[in-house]
């Protein structure tokens, strides 16, 4: 009896590595490593200067600075109350942090890292911040007001507001002139003219509910929004407004990317897991993985030159939103080749 309890132990043994193998192969993304951050504090947007090899990591009064060539952290910017999101206007050598609890936007030199200047807004909590290069402005979206302050790059100063009659989340560019900014409690889509500075559209995201993380796809002209209410990535044709197709996605979604080239989709969600949905073509979408990661990993940044993403995370007391002092990470994940 002893002999075949064995034999069955063997065998169970192989065949469950053998399915695990198997498993791991089929992945289409894996872990690669993490990255230990120092300090304690919320987290929130990560933004990646392909042309400088930079990864900015929002972290509670700070922003980390990570080369991307060696994954290591490279500087620190400090001295804000509470950011959020970070923009970089790479021809004009600064970035620029929005800072919530401030009601400010910091301006900081891509080369040094140094504050440049604290910029004050009209507008309450500013949140998503993105650069327009078609108009060479800067766009933050104020939360506490339902509006964008309007910044001059080279004045460094607010030189408008745009009225969005919402809650704005996250925005994006197309690059010739027009934005793209979800509005979270209105679950609608606006469209700003970004040189008459001037709302020209609304788009219905339903059955889009409380919109987030917002990419897009300029070869298809097609936009990516991720919804926490319904649970689903929307796809949207950009120039009619429509949306195409809904994809199920995880619990508490706070960010997407897309990679062109792989033609992969990432929805980063708070209850430790990546949805990873592959673009057949311009309308049709299939997800092809699960990725595990972390509970609260809801924000990401893609690396189109190694297609690594990586996310941010700290460590929580089990069951609690406690987090765990000096835990603070990024998470990094590669292609399974």
């Amino acid at each position: 009896m002893k002999k075949y309890l064995i034999l069955f132990i063997v065998i169970f043994s192989i065949t469950a590595n053998f399915y695990q193998a198997t498993a791991q192969a089929n992945n289409v993304y894996i872990a690669d490593k993490k990255i230990a951050l120092p300090g304690d504090g919320g987290y929130d947007y990560l933004f990646i200067d392909q042309q400088n090899r930079r990864l900015y990591v929002s972290h509670g009064t700070t922003v980390d600075v990570v080369n991307l060539d060696t994954d290591e952290l490279a500087g620190t910017i400090a001295g804000m109350q509470g950011n959020h999101g970070i923009a970089v206007a790479k021809n004009a050598g600064k970035g620029f942090i929005s800072d919530g609890k401030a009601n400010a936007v910091v301006a900081f030199d891509l080369t040094t890292l140094k504050v440049m200047a604290t910029i004050p807004l009209s507008g309450k909590k500013p949140d998503a911040i993105i650069y327009d290069p078609f108009s060479n402005r800067v766009f933050a979206f104020n939360g506490g007001s339902d509006n964008a302050s309007v910044i001059d790059v080279d004045a460094l100063k607010e030189i408008a507001t745009i009225s969005l009659t919402g809650g704005p989340e996250f925005a994006v560019a197309d690059g010739h002139g027009k934005i793209y900014n979800n509005i979270e409690d209105k679950n609608t889509m606006k469209v700003i003219d970004s040189k008459s500075l001037k709302v020209i559209d609304t788009y219905s995201l339903s059955p889009c509910g409380g919109p987030t993380g917002l990419a897009l796809d300029s070869l298809n002209f097609r936009l990516f929004t991720v919804c926490r209410e319904n649970r689903g990535m929307s796809v949207l044709d950009m120039k009619s407004g429509k949306v195409i197709t809904t994809i199920p996605i995880g619990v508490g979604v706070d960010a997407v990317a897309y990679d062109a080239e792989t033609k992969l989709i990432f929805c980063s969600n708070g209850d430790a897991t990546t949805t990873i949905i592959q673009q057949q073509s311009a309308d049709k979408y299939e997800v092809v993985q699960t990725l595990a990661t972390q509970t609260r990993a809801k924000t990401l940044a893609l690396n189109t030159k190694t297609h690594k993403i990586y996310l941010s995370v700290v460590d929580f007391e089990p069951g609690t939103k406690n987090a765990v002092p000096g835990t603070f990470k990024l998470l990094v994940f590669k292609p399974n080749k």
